[in-house]
Parts: structure tokens; C-alpha cells; sequence
């Protein structure tokens, strides 16, 4: 099953008890990022163009912990960077575990082989393993030869030792939907996976290659041309199926940013996981002092052709909740791909973008570099006593 019942049943549970308590604005999943040092080099990514001293940075273990408890979120995502670089990933995941959180720890794959030891088997823990597509696509996309047998190789073993393994996958320009069918029949047929989590890819300003991003237009088809194809595999999608709806240009959704609050190694970043544009010191600070109304579609030129799950299947999941005889129709009758689009949103009052990112990880830079050298120099004050600890 994509989604352990005992996840659907807490995340339902979750929801039902912020509505009563009149909540409107709560996390579902905690995007985790306790690095962003990672072992390769995709094209399509922008969490890697950092200085060497920030991609050194890493979270500690209280931290990590401290801020699952003090999001609430039900579902913690450990994405990166490569999470399994950071040396205190265990104790990390087993505090995450021990505290009821379902946790999909994303990885590339390189290194899963090799750290399966460490970990045991839950129902509480999903290797997310990124692939974005068949050995050719992927190798390509991650622009290093042989990942893709590497990470099938790890996937087969987790799967052997009785872990849960989800497939996570972006799909770009460059990729058919004859080519994201296979692939999809590949992971269902083949890997035996769970699900799949699959999004269309974000343009990050920093990707070193912008011209491999869809726009919303060629999202909605790219879709709807997929599940033409589909055979008798059914395939299964680790998110609601009216986020995958919504891929296929069957809703009107805007994002739920707060759905999927990110905490790294700079504090909680403003607004969402993609776009990087502030950091306050604590979740409640997050929530209370960003201008959630000014972001998303319609609104910023910035978020003009995000589809992504990270912004949108809060939003789908929130529908669910509300509406589930609408859920339990498409989830039933599958997704359909011939009926005409539901009306997007317009751009017209959307304000420009602003670039503000390389000041801002500059000023952060210096912040702890000036923290480092005043705790230095306070360690050097007291002759040294500091390290005692």
C-alpha cells in the first residue's frame, strides 16, 4: 500500500482536530533538511550552489528533534542534500521514530546499500529513493553514469530486509509520457515499490539549467498523455488522488505553503521548501510573520508554474477531508484525462520576483561566522574551559 492505513487514519485524525479547534493554518509534513552537502551534482537542482563552509553546515540531532516537536507536524520529510551523508542520521530518524512521526527519508540511493544496517524496519520509516526514470533518463538527469544500477541494486536489497520503499520522481521537459509510463510499470512490476511520489520540477533560480522545467500548461497534458497509457499495472502514487487530479488539470487549487514548513540548517525558511526568501528562529515566528497572501499563483512570478506536491498536496489532502465523496469518485473511477481543464488561475496581478537570495545567504553566512568567533573568542576568555564539554 502507497500509504500505511495507520498514517491515513493519524494524518485524518490530525486535520479533524485542527479543524475543531478552529485552526486554519497548520502543518501536515515537516520538510527536514539537516544538510545540503550532497554526493552528486544534478543539473535540475537548486539546494546544492552553496560555499563550501555552508555545505559543511549540518544540524545536529537536538535540533532536528526539537523541531519535529515543535512543528507537530504528523509526517517529517528528511530531504537535502544526501541526508545519509550526515553521520548522525540514525539517531536522528530513531528520535523522529520514537516519537510517532512518519518519516520518508529521501536519498539518492548511493549510500543506501551500505547504511541499511543502521536502520530497522517500521511502518514509521519510508526510504524515498530518488529516480527520474530508466537507466538511461536517470544517469542523465543526475549527469553521472551507473547511479541508476547503484540505486536499483540498494532499492531491491531495502525491499528484501522487509523495508518501506517509495520511489520519489521529477519529471521534466525532456521526458515523454511513453518514457514516464515505462518507468512507472518498471517501479510497480519490477521494484515491487510501495508508491511513487512524482512532481513536476520547480525552477529553481539557481538550477544551473532552466530551460528543463514544464510550465503549467505542458504539466497538465504531460499528465493526462501518462495516464492515457496506462495498462493493467495499476500504479500506485504516494499522494491523494486529487493531488494527482489537480496534475491532470482537473482542480483549480492554490498552494497551502504552510502545509510543508521547512527547517535547515538557517532556521525556518520563508516561505516554503522551493523558494528561500527569510528565516525566523522558530516555527511560531514562520507562521506568524510571513506574508502568506503575497506568495503562491496569481500571486508572485515566482510560483507562476509551481505544481508541486511540497505546495500543493496540503491543499489536496485539506480537500479530501472536506469533500470526500470528490476523493472517493476519482480514487474509484480514476482520473480523467478527456474532459476539459478546470479554468487556471490568471496572472495578471501577480507582482514581479525578487531576488534576494544571494544577499540573503550572504548576511546568514556572516551571522555565524560572527557567532563562531564571538564563542571563540568567550572559550579563549575563560582560558579554554569551554571545551570541557
Amino acid at each position: 500500500m502507497a500509504v500505511p492505513v495507520i498514517q491515513q487514519i493519524r494524518v485524518g485524525s490530525y486535520i479533524m482536530k485542527q479543524r475543531f479547534r478552529g485552526i486554519e493554518k497548520y502543518p501536515l509534513v515537516l520538510m527536514l533538511e539537516p544538510l545540503f552537502r550532497c554526493n552528486l551534482a544534478c543539473p535540475g537542482c537548486g539546494k546544492i550552489d552553496y560555499e563550501s563552509d555552508v555545505l559543511n553546515k549540518r544540524l545536529s540531532v537536538e535540533e532536528c528533534l526539537s523541531a519535529a516537536d515543535e512543528c507537530g507536524a504528523p509526517i517529517v520529510s528528511i530531504p537535502g542534500g544526501e541526508p545519509l551523508i550526515h553521520k548522525d542520521i540514525k539517531a536522528i530518524v530513531d528520535g523522529l521514530v520514537a516519537r510517532k512521526k512518519f518519516v520518508y527519508l529521501c536519498t539518492n540511493g548511493l549510500l543506501l546499500g551500505k547504511k541499511l544496517d543502521q536502520f530497522t524496519p517500521t511502518p514509521y520509516l519510508t526510504f524515498s529513493v530518488h529516480l527520474d526514470g530508466l537507466k538511461e533518463h536517470h544517469d542523465h538527469a543526475v549527469a553521472q553514469e551507473g547511479v541508476f544500477d547503484t540505486t536499483v541494486a540498494a532499492i531491491r536489497e531495502a525491499k528484501k530486509r522487509g523495508f518501506r520503499v517509495n520511489v520519489n520522481c521529477t519529471l521534466f521537459d525532456q521526458m515523454t509520457a511513453q518514457e514516464a509510463a515505462k518507468f512507472f510499470d518498471f517501479c510497480m512490476d519490477d521494484l515491487g515499490i510501495e508508491g511513487i511520489t512524482v512532481s513536476p520540477g520547480y525552477a529553481y533560480e539557481r538550477a544551473p539549467e532552466q530551460e528543463n522545467f514544464l510550465n503549467r500548461r505542458k504539466t497538465k497534458q504531460l499528465f493526462r498523455d501518462i495516464f492515457k497509457l496506462q495498462g493493467k499495472t495499476k500504479w500506485r502514487f504516494s499522494q491523494s488522488s486529487l493531488f494527482m487530479d489537480f496534475l491532470a488539470g482537473n482542480q483549480t487549487y492554490e498552494c497551502t505553503p504552510w502545509g510543508n514548513p521547512t527547517r535547515n540548517i538557517f532556521g525556518w525558511q520563508k516561505p516554503c521548501y522551493l523558494l528561500s526568501e527569510g528565516y525566523t528562529s522558530t516555527f511560531r515566528e514562520l507562521m506568524d510573520e510571513t506574508a502568506w497572501d503575497t506568495y503562491g499563483t496569481g500571486k508572485y512570478e515566482k510560483c507562476a508554474d509551481c505544481m508541486v506536491h511540497c505546495g500543493y498536496e496540503a491543499t489536496a489532502v485539506r480537500d479530501t477531508v472536506q469533500n470526500p465523496l470528490k476523493a472517493l469518485k476519482v480514487f474509484l473511477g480514476g482520473i480523467d484525462i478527456n474532459k476539459p481543464m478546470a479554468p487556471e488561475i490568471p496572472l495578471d496581478n501577480q507582482r514581479p520576483a525578487e531576488f534576494v537570495f544571494e544577499g540573503l545567504v550572504k548576511t546568514l553566512t556572516q551571522k555565524r561566522e560572527e557567532a563562531a568567533a564571538k564563542s571563540g573568542e568567550a572559550k579563549q576568555g575563560t582560558g579554554g574551559q569551554g571545551h570541557a564539554a
